[in-house]
Parts: structure tokens; C-alpha cells; sequence
């Protein structure tokens, strides 16, 4: 049986029929999801036409003209549908015609992908959901000089078009949502299908003794309390000191990473983060971790975005710098990075169609968004059977 589904009824009636579309960039892990649903829905005695189907995907086209201008079409009619648009922002493996050249797609163009298949829609749905793991421009959420605040103004773009809910992972700053506060806006932290997967595939001895939670910067410090808590096992932190008088690759470059903590000595440490770009952080942690004698060093990230090719993560794992990296399948992984003998993908379909589930039934989701009853309870487990050492 489905960690999520318990196979029961739900009480409550459907906001309307349930239909997902996959964006380009995301159409696989839309599958997943929608194979999840469809299982479940045929088991259920919900006698409400068009709840249990062998797909909810609704067929869409993103053709684009010669010159790289584009439009949207849905291939279904969408009126009174309940519809959850999965957009992945940062595959740059897909890629279009302009001009008789190949172009890998950037996030602004899956962004206004996006937009054109909200404008397709033309309000004819009952209601328009959007499932953006990797949140848009999530990353210029404030303003520190005179520039642009990119994110706030997508959020309020996709308000005004009518979306009511967006779903996303992780966010670099959840005060974005201040930008649309009466809309629906839920960022959510998969801390239990890490744990989940961690204890899965590490020989792991879960107490203070042998096992650390490592914040790679103060940002990442309140989830990485969490995920210690949940462990019942001590928290450490590094600190970025930068030089502000410049600025490389839209950034102040980091002096040095700073560590506040007791001793990580022959302990196992994870080091949890929301995202690695080029990584160069995390190996900075990670030498300085084995430098102070840690026993194995795992990374746990939400996004893995590898901005620098996998060469210096290959590099790092023949140094015995890293032990092991983590990160969810909620954003493209290429053929390249799953053969890697040092890289675990954190599945995430099921939840995400769980959460749709409970969504589209108007049900709470308070405990898919805090799962803190759901890890004691698999903690407990492992407990009473002895598999792992408490």
C-alpha cells in the first residue's frame, strides 16, 4: 500500500474533475503522478462522473514559428476541470527553433510557456492550480540596490491571470509569497522522503554519537534544525564570510565558510541544503568537514542544478570529499548525472500526487506540508525492528 494513500473514500466531493498538464521539460514526472492517481481513484467507491480515469493528462502543443515566437493549445476541453499545471523552469535540455538554430530553453521560456497555457485555459476552468517545484526567479526575492524583483512580480503576473494556488519546494525565501497574499502559496520541504531515502541506502547510526545535520550557510539553518530534530541528533552550522566590494557572476564571492558547532570526529555528517548549483560551496563544507575528521559526508539537496557539469563533483568524490548527494527527481536529472555511483534521486512523485489528491478534494493538507508525525512514525518503526541503531 502507498505511504499516502490509505484507500479509503474521501467525504469530501471534488472541487470539480481532477486534470493534470505536463509542461515540456516535466512530462515524465507528470506521468508518475498521474499513474499514482489513477490507481487510486479506481480503487475508490466515489460514484462522480470523470473521478476515476486511466489518465488525467490533458494533451497540450507549444509549437513555435520560425522566428522563436511561440503559442499554446490545448488539444481537450477544459471547462469546469480542476487543472494542475506541473512546469519544470530550469531543463535546459529542451530545446526549440529560431531562425534555423537550436536553443536550449531558459526559464524565462518556461515561464512564458507557462503563461500560454494559463492564456489557453481563457477561464473557462474552475480553477487553475500551479506546481512550480523550482520556484521562478525564486532567487531575486529582494531588493538591494536599484533592481528588479523578479519573482514578486511573476507571482503577481500569474495571480492576475487567475491562478489561485502555487505549489512549490523549497523556496530560497518563503516571504515571497507577501507579494500575493490573498492567493494560495505553499513551499514545502521533502525533509521525509530524505529521511526516508537516507536510511534506505546509508549504514546510518541515528544519535548524537554518530550522526551530525550540517547547515552549509546561516539561509539553510532553519530546515537543517528541523531535519536534526527529527533525527534527535546535533546541529552544526558554517557561515559565509564574502567580500561585498565585488561582484562575480551576479554575486559577492565567498572568503571563507566559518564553522559553529561541537566536534563532527568520526561522526557521519549530512550537510541539507535547498539547492547546489556549481557545488563549489558544498565541497568548500565538505573539505573543511573532512578536515575535522568527519567519518562520511552526504549531501542532501532539494534541487540539484549542477550548473558546472558534473566534472568537479567527480573530482570531489575521487578526494573523498563527498561521500554521497542527494537530490529529488522534482527538476530534470540528465541520463549522465543517474549513472553516477555517487548520486541518489529522491522520489517525489507520490507525494506530489498526494498533495493534488487532497487538493482538488478541498481537503487539509497540513500533514503532507508538516510530516512530523509521519517521521517519528517511520523512526518508530525502524526502532522496534532493530534495522537501524538508535
Amino acid at each position: 500500500m502507498s505511504s499516502y494513500e490509505k484507500n479509503s473514500t474521501p467525504t469530501v466531493l471534488p472541487r470539480g474533475p481532477l486534470a493534470l498538464i505536463a509542461l515540456p521539460g516535466c512530462t515524465e514526472f507528470g506521468k508518475q503522478v498521474d499513474s499514482y492517481l489513477s490507481a487510486w481513484r479506481k480503487t475508490r467507491k466515489l460514484e462522480v462522473a470523470g473521478y476515476s480515469k486511466e489518465s488525467f493528462l490533458l494533451p497540450v502543443d507549444l509549437p513555435r514559428f520560425g522566428s522563436g515566437e511561440g503559442k499554446g493549445e490545448i488539444k481537450e476541453s477544459v471547462r469546469g476541470l480542476d487543472i494542475y499545471i506541473i512546469v519544470d523552469v530550469t531543463n535546459n535540455s529542451i530545446e526549440y527553433s529560431m531562425y534555423g538554430q537550436k536553443n536550449p530553453m531558459s526559464p524565462d521560456d518556461h515561464f512564458q510557456n507557462l503563461k500560454r497555457i494559463i492564456a489557453a485555459i481563457g477561464g473557462k476552468s474552475k480553477r487553475i492550480n500551479v506546481i512550480m517545484p523550482f520556484l521562478y526567479e525564486g532567487r531575486q526575492h529582494k531588493r538591494s540596490s536599484r533592481e528588479s524583483l523578479d519573482c514578486a512580480m511573476a507571482l503577481q503576473e500569474l495571480a492576475s491571470m487567475g491562478v489561485q494556488n502555487i505549489i512549490t519546494f523549497d523556496a530560497h525565501d518563503p516571504r515571497v509569497q507577501n507579494a500575493i497574499p490573498m492567493h494560495g502559496f505553499e513551499t514545502i520541504h521533502p525533509t521525509y522522503q530524505f529521511v526516508k531515502t537516507l536510511v534506505a541506502n546509508e549504514d546510518l547510526s541515528i544519535d548524537s554519537e554518530h550522526l551530525m545535520v550540517i547547515s552549509p550557510d546561516e539561509g539553510a539553518i532553519g530546515r537543517a534544525i528541523y531535519f536534526a530534530n527529527m533525527l534527535g541528533v546535533d546541529v552544526g552550522m558554517f557561515y559565509k564570510r564574502r567580500d561585498y566590494t565585488i561582484v562575480v557572476n551576479g554575486k559577492n564571492p565567498i572568503v571563507a565558510h566559518e564553522f559553529l558547532g561541537s566536534s563532527v570526529e568520526g561522526k557521519d555528517v549530512i550537510i541539507v541544503d535547498d539547492m547546489i548549483a556549481s557545488g563549489e560551496s558544498a565541497f568548500d563544507v565538505a573539505r573543511q568537514l573532512k578536515g575535522r575528521k568527519a567519518r562520511k559526508v552526504f549531501i542532501c539537496a532539494t534541487f540539484g542544478l549542477f550548473t558546472s557539469g558534473l566534472k568537479p563533483f567527480d573530482e570531489a568524490w575521487d578526494k573523498g570529499l563527498i561521500d554521497r548527494v542527494y537530490t529529488t527527481d522534482l527538476i530534470y536529472q540528465s541520463p549522465e548525472l543517474l549513472q553516477k555511483p555517487y548520486y541518489v534521486s529522491v522520489g517525489m512523485s507520490e507525494y506530489t500526487a498526494a498533495l493534488v489528491d487532497a487538493m482538488n478534494h478541498d481537503s487539509s493538507i497540513e500533514g503532507l506540508l508538516t510530516p512530523t508525525f509521519k517521521i517519528q512514525e517511520y523512526l518508530s518503526e525502524l526502532r522496534e525492528t532493530g534495522i537501524k541503531r538508535f
